[in-house]
């Protein structure tokens, strides 16, 4: 399929893309449970409790089993004493089971993420940036220009250190490259932007 590659100018030229990454169905299904991993596998898991067995103490029997009229205790690490073990507490971040998103996934719902700015006319791409860009005031005005104030701007090493150091002081914005592109951040940004070769890099990668 062909689509429009943009100069910062505004000229429009024919860029030919494949159907494999910008024409698929929107799956919300999939989206939804990378998603979930995704939120899942970054949430802090710190708190941490004393288990019975991890309270330090005393092991022996506080009383004899029967004659006392009291109810039948163990030792005091029970967790209905004071300063004995929690019973099913949090156990800390290596007791959690980190959510695994296999190559399959993660391929059908960047197709799918993709796919979908593509249709609400979200996704840009751009010419290689040719000339160094180091002003943020200058660049601001080329994002306020294609109404991309929130987006997230996937580049390539050169484009990278053309105008890099221009974007990283404008809110609602993030620079990425193709190792680092996380599906989280096309769903959180409004728009995505990629330059020409950065859009190849993604065509060899995941295809």
């Amino acid at each position: 399929m062909k689509i429009d590659k943009l100069s910062l100018d505004g000229n429009r030229q024919s860029l030919e893309i494949t159907d494999k990454i910008f024409a698929n169905k929107f799956n919300k299904k999939l989206i939804s449970e990378i998603l979930y991993k995704n939120i899942a596998n970054f949430k802090g898991r710190k708190a941490k409790t004393k288990q019975k067995n991890e309270i330090v103490g005393s092991t022996s029997k506080i009383y004899a089993q029967k004659g006392t009229g009291n109810a039948r205790h163990a030792s005091r690490k029970a967790p209905i004493f004071v300063g004995g073990g929690v019973a099913h507490g949090p156990k800390g971040e290596n007791s959690y089971k980190f959510r695994k998103l296999n190559k399959k996934e993660k391929k059908q719902g960047l197709a799918s993420l993709i796919s979908e700015k593509n249709n609400n006319k979200d996704l840009i791409i751009f010419e290689d940036f040719k000339k160094s860009i180091t002003k943020t005031k200058e660049m601001f005005v080329y994002l306020k220009k294609f109404e991309a104030t929130n987006s997230i701007l996937i580049l390539d090493k050169s484009s990278m250190e053309k105008i890099g150091r221009s974007l990283n002081n404008i809110p609602n914005i993030k620079i990425s490259d193709i190792k680092n592109l996380a599906l989280y951040d096309l769903i959180k940004y409004k728009k995505v932007i990629f330059t020409e070769t950065s859009i190849k890099d993604l065509e060899k990668r995941y295809l």
